[in-house]
Parts: C-alpha cells; sequence; structure tokens
C-alpha cells in the first residue's frame, strides 16, 4: 500500500490547485461593482423645522380670550377649534338677524296672498257673506224707519217728549249709514280687481322678497364673523408654542400669534451653506446631520430645496472662530421617515458630494 502514497498526495494537490483556481475565476465573475466613493462633504449649520413650516395661528377680530384649549405638545387636526374669542355680542348680532330674516319672510306670505286675492277674485263664501250683511243692515234700516214714524207721531200728540223723537232719528241715521257702507263693501266684493291694484300688489311683493334677500345676506355677514370667534387649525400637526392664553387680549394685525402648529410628521432641516460650496449642491444629493444632544448618530435625509439668492446667516453656532461676514445660501434637507427631532434644535448638516464636483 505505501507505493500508492505518493500518487494519493500528488492527486490531492491537484485537486486543490484546481478548486481554488475555480474559486477565484467565480469570485472575479460576481464581485460587485466599487460603491461610490464620497470626495468630501458640504457641512453646514441648520435648524430642525417641521415640514409645514412654522404656522402661527391669529384672529381675524379683535378681542379676548375666552378660551384656549390646548397646550404645547397636543396633537391637533384640520379644522379643530385651538382658541375660542369672547362672542356674547357677536351671537347676539346673528339673533338679531335672523329675527329681521323671519319678519320679512312673513311679510312676503301675506303680499303673495294679497295678490293671489286680487287675481282670483273673491270667492263665493265672500260674496254671500257680502250679500247676507247688506240684506241684515236693510232690515235694520226698515226698523229703524218704522220706529222713527212712530216716535213722530206720538211727539205730535204730545206723548213724547222731543229728545225721544231724536234719539229714534239718529238710529235711523246710524242704520242708513251701515247700509250704505255694506253695500260698497259688496259692490267691491263683486267687482273685478283693477290691473293698477294688481300692479301694485305686485310691486310690494317684490319689494318685500328683495327685502327677504337683503335680510339673509345679513344673516350670512354676521354667522361668518361669529364663526370668525371660534379660531380653527388650518393643518393637522403639534402646537409647537402657546403664546396667549384665556383672558388675554388678541388683535387682528397678527403682532400677538395665539398658538404656533407644525406638522412634524415629516422634518427637515434649514441649512446655511456657504457661498464658496454653492456649485457642489445638487437636487436630491444624500445628507445627514448630527447634534450634540445625540452623539455621534446620524439623521439622514437628502437634499429637496436649493436656495436662489445668497443673504446672510441665519443660524449661529457660537463657535469663537466662526465668521459671521460670510454669505450663505439656504438649502433644505428632508430628513428620511420616521426620524424624530425636537423642532428647533440646531444641528450640524453634512451633504455628500460625488467626485468631479
Amino acid at each position: 500500500m505505501r507505493k500508492y502514497i505518493p500518487w494519493v498526495l500528488g492527486a490531492a494537490l491537484l485537486a486543490g490547485s484546481i478548486a481554488k483556481l475555480s474559486r477565484s475565476q467565480t469570485t472575479a465573475a460576481v464581485a460587485p461593482v466599487a460603491e461610490k466613493v464620497v470626495e468630501r462633504v458640504v457641512v453646514g449649520a441648520g435648524r430642525v423645522e417641521p415640514a409645514s413650516e412654522e404656522v402661527k395661528i391669529g384672529s381675524e377680530l379683535d378681542g379676548r380670550l375666552q378660551a384656549v384649549p390646548v397646550k404645547e405638545g397636543d396633537a391637533v387636526k384640520r379644522g379643530q377649534v385651538i382658541a375660542v374669542l369672547e362672542n356674547g355680542d357677536y351671537a347676539a348680532r346673528v339673533a338679531l338677524a335672523q329675527s329681521n330674516l323671519r319678519q320679512a319672510e312673513a311679510a312676503v306670505v301675506q303680499s303673495e296672498a294679497s295678490l293671489e286675492r286680487l287675481l282670483n277674485g273673491a270667492r263665493r263664501q265672500e260674496r254671500r257673506e257680502a250679500a247676507a250683511t247688506v240684506k241684515e243692515a236693510e232690515a235694520v234700516l226698515e226698523n229703524a224707519r218704522s220706529e222713527r214714524d212712530r216716535r213722530r207721531g206720538l211727539l205730535e200728540r204730545g206723548a213724547i217728549s222731543r229728545t225721544e223723537f231724536e234719539t229714534a232719528d239718529r238710529e235711523f241715521l246710524v242704520a242708513k249709514a251701515r247700509l250704505e257702507a255694506v253695500g260698497e263693501r259688496r259692490a267691491l266684493v263683486d267687482d273685478e280687481s283693477r290691473p293698477e291694484d294688481i300692479a301694485r300688489a305686485r310691486g310690494v311683493l317684490a319689494e318685500m322678497k328683495a327685502r327677504v334677500e337683503e335680510m339673509r345676506a345679513r344673516v350670512r355677514e354676521t354667522q361668518a364673523v361669529f364663526a370668525k370667534t371660534e379660531i380653527r387649525s388650518p393643518i393637522d400637526g403639534v402646537v409647537l408654542r402657546k403664546k396667549l392664553k384665556a383672558g388675554e387680549s388678541v388683535s387682528k394685525d397678527g403682532n400677538n400669534p395665539i398658538v404656533t402648529l407644525g406638522d412634524v410628521g415629516r422634518l427637515r432641516v434649514r441649512v446655511d451653506v456657504d457661498e464658496s460650496d454653492v456649485s457642489r449642491l445638487v437636487l436630491g444629493q444624500a445628507a445627514w446631520v448630527k447634534a450634540k444632544a445625540y452623539g455621534e448618530r446620524k439623521f439622514t435625509g437628502r437634499v429637496v430645496e436649493i436656495g436662489q439668492a445668497l443673504g446672510r446667516k441665519n443660524i449661529r453656532t457660537d463657535e469663537p472662530t466662526e465668521r459671521v461676514d460670510t454669505k450663505i445660501l439656504e438649502t433644505l434637507v428632508e430628513l428620511d421617515a420616521g426620524q424624530t427631532l425636537p423642532v428647533g434644535l440646531r444641528v450640524d448638516a453634512y451633504l455628500e458630494v460625488m467626485g468631479g464636483r
């Protein structure tokens, strides 16, 4: 058996060499493309802010705050009431306008009924009623005439005083006047409406309808003003700062916001990029930020906006050697979703610059 040992060892060495060569070729075939090489980074001071920017909420009316039912850190929904002004006088104006509207609408109903009566004429029941009233007045007049004639005879015979006769005579005259009045009423009921009466009624109705529209507009106006006493959030977000509380005055000039809101679901960093580095900025380039409070932890993102005009520095680092006379270009870095940092935190931003720039 010993004579086979050299042959076996040689075969083993040959197999090992072939396997090594095969692995080397396979590795060369699947070797990945070299990863991108970052030549350098642009560094700038930045400050964290909501993606929506900070929204300062004030009042469109002057007044005193009745309530501010939110506190810093509260999540709010779009349309949610975040402050209420004292609004008793505004509510009274709404109630008065609504009352005037109801009166105007009632006047329109009455005017419509009057016009309809003129157009349709009197109903049969009204005609019969007018005729019956005339017959009744005729009967009363006949009785009054008979009584007056009877008392005249008694007066001539000296059986009654002249005063009693004059009383009967007055009753006769009243009955006669009553008959004339109901006769006129019957003639009016039986007669057709005159064109000028119809035109007049239509004019009154049009005037009443215009009055209703005016009152409706007034109601809408007072309701709109009243609605402004309830100050609502224009966005879904978080209360970042609460500047005023119940009992304090607020004005519509916007100088004293009630609260400051922000959408912190997505964060971004506003970075001051030195003017010497602006040529290295590109939309979409990768970036990360670091803050002293978080040690070496990196918060990643990308450049989403590059300013169009140079300006003064917005953010100071408090470093003794910091230059404040240089120009900067504002650049926005949007942080990747799911990363949380306090709004307003100062950070150092690093914008990756690829080779060749």
